[in-house]
């Protein structure tokens, strides 16, 4: 992979992994349409990595009181009275079900599911389940109000995005909304999320991985863009949704997905 190549496919993951529109679909995508080689989904995994020093630093001062709190919640066997240490506690537990459908279902992820037809259709499902929860919920529930219920449901959502298409921002904040949290609030959880699942996910990777080809300038700028653009897109994302809607981004699902299906025939 040349530098140009790297840097347009770590432009687009640090904009489409927030964006409900799905990052893994559109590295997919982008090499089909351009003719290039597709890196895999071992590359685009490794592309997360960019994507996880954004999570970290744009959340940073929350970060910092959910690992303080969480620590102080199991010395003193009580997480009631600290909302950010259960935030913490049910961070953890969420990402339970996307570890698993990972870990056993990787393997269709980085094959037949990255056909360009089973993508057209995984992006207007879920985008038709996104523009229906966002109509349906209620989204008067602040994220410090979850419960157990409501943590196995975001987490149950972010395990169908092994999928291509599928978004993991997409289906997390589609369960969140299910649940009837707020849209800025359902959009944060979902990014915070994301963390632990995108750093086991990049160490699973790394590990299949030659240190060399780790090292090269195309792979570091790759990362380096991803997470600038990450950390951009999380910023403009929570000011949209906060006087806005998802519709836009389920609009555009359905319009990509219609211009893969036109090119796949029309070939």
């Amino acid at each position: 992979m040349d530098i140009i190549q790297s840097l347009i496919l770590g432009v687009i993951q640090g904009i489409t992994e927030f964006f409900p529109i799905s990052s893994t679909a559109h590295l997919a995508l982008v090499p089909w349409l351009l003719s290039w080689q597709d890196p895999g989904l071992g590359y685009n995994v490794d592309l997360h990595f960019g994507t996880l020093f954004a999570i970290i630093l744009y959340f940073k001062n929350r970060w910092t009181r959910i690992i303080k709190e969480f620590i102080q919640a199991l010395f003193n066997k009580s997480f009631i009275e600290m909302d950010d240490g259960k935030l913490g506690l049910y961070i953890l537990i969420a990402t339970i079900p996307g570890m698993l459908s990972g870990y056993f279902f990787e393997k269709y992820a980085s094959g037949i599911l990255r056909e360009p037809i089973i993508i057209a259709s995984s992006l207007s499902i879920f985008g038709l389940l996104l523009l229906i929860s966002d109509h349906i919920s209620k989204k008067n529930k602040p994220i410090t109000s979850m419960n157990l219920k409501d943590c196995l449901v975001i987490g149950l959502a972010q395990s169908l995005a092994i999928i291509p298409g599928a978004s993991r921002s997409g289906v997390s904040i589609t369960g969140a909304l299910l649940r009837n949290f707020n849209r800025t609030e359902s959009a944060e959880f979902s990014f915070m999320l994301g963390a632990p699942l995108i750093l086991g996910a990049t160490i699973y990777e790394f590990q299949k991985v030659d240190l060399y080809m780790i090292m090269q300038i195309p792979f570091l700028l790759g990362i380096c863009t991803s997470c600038v653009f990450s950390f951009i897109t999380i910023k403009y994302l929570l000011k949209i949704v906060s006087s806005g809607s998802y519709k836009i981004f389920a609009y555009y699902r359905f319009l990509l997905a219609l211009v893969i299906i036109i090119i796949q025939y029309s070939k």
